[in-house]
């Protein structure tokens, strides 16, 4: 991508996110010309390891990242779906073979080994967790397929939610072709993988780094599992208390209707007729703000659940589980 094109994005990205607060603020052109610099050395450093698959069986074909020296590569599930091997080909148009190993279909996260020897150029892994709202990324992927009249192209963008789950949303245009791909911070490291692209092609779902970290070993031991859901919240995995909800208030909370036998709620002591009214000292707005609250945590965290219950006020503490564990 020439310069100025670089500068177009970022400062079309900084138009259109204008309300978010970044990590990197751009209050100058300095400030502009340092993220553009970031942005150039990142293409640089990530282009040679941002490389195309493609399943001679099964038709498919997207984008996947090589993260070690050996070739192993980080995509998606549903890129390698079917498919034992895959083609893989580098933006310069060299191709190679690599062996698809686990996925975590819950998670749309996958892996698969180069077959020849290396070395293989590679990048170095981030952090999805620490990402917020409002800080810089960079998605890469073989936009339609692999293109020898280009490489892959760079967009530019920031995160929109960090949530649910190990799901994270940017703003950074994908299109068909990207799923499997790197999202990188503007430290060139890897934080994500690219998921399920949005109607708008502007609100796009990534797959965090932390997700695959959870599950490396079951994944490099050839392990398939989970069930591919379009949309997030309907993961299995996805943190549950185990209670009904009942009709929202006006005055906000979440009424319980129901306890789950078993469940992490009726082991804290939650009866029907409480109101959730805090998780963690923060306020539950309603039934989908407290979905929301729950999504963004991981099965195994112990949460401080505030309820009301007649008119006293009363704090227990509950561990999270899958929901799979308790709804199947």
């Amino acid at each position: 991508m020439k310069k100025i094109g670089i500068i177009h994005a970022i400062a079309a990205a900084v138009i259109l996110a204008a309300p978010l607060e970044a990590r990197e603020p751009l209050r100058s052109l300095d400030d502009l010309l340092k993220i553009e610099q970031k942005t150039e050395a990142l293409a640089k450093n990530v282009m040679p390891a941002t490389v195309a698959l493609i399943s001679a069986g099964t038709g498919a074909s997207g984008s996947g990242v090589i993260t070690t020296e050996d070739g192993l590569i980080l995509t998606a599930a549903h890129v390698t779906d079917g498919a034992e091997e895959v083609e893989v080909v580098f933006p310069g148009g060299k191709q190679t073979k690599a062996t698809v190993l686990g996925s975590n279909f819950s998670k749309d996260i996958g892996m698969a080994q180069i077959q020849d020897e290396g070395p293989w150029p590679f990048v170095e892994l981030g952090e999805s967790k620490p990402l917020e709202a409002g800080d810089w990324v960079v998605a890469m992927g073989h936009s339609e397929g692999y293109d020898p009249a280009r490489t892959p192209p760079l967009r530019f963008g920031r995160v929109v939610s960090d949530g649910p789950g190990y799901f994270l949303t940017t703003d950074c245009t994908l299109i068909g072709g990207d799923s499997g791909g790197p999202l990188f911070d503007l430290d060139g490291k890897l934080v994500g993988i690219n998921s399920s692209i949005g109607q708008g092609l502007d609100n796009n779902n990534h797959a965090g780094i932390d997700g695959f970290r959870e599950d490396w070993k079951r994944l490099l031991a050839g392990e398939s599992w989970g069930e591919l859901q379009l949309n997030p919240f309907a993961n299995p995995e996805r943190p549950v208390i185990g209670i009904m909800m009942g009709q929202e208030l006006r005055d906000g909370g979440v009424p319980v209707e129901q306890v789950t036998p078993g469940s992490p709620a009726a082991k804290a002591g939650v009866l029907a007729g409480d109101i959730i009214r805090s998780v963690q000292g923060e306020r539950v707005g309603g039934g989908r703000s407290l979905v929301l609250m729950l999504a963004k945590l991981t099965a195994g965290d112990t949460v401080k659940v505030g309820l009301q219950r007649g008119r006293n006020m009363v704090d227990v503490e509950m561990e999270l589980v899958r929901r799979e564990q308790l709804f199947r």
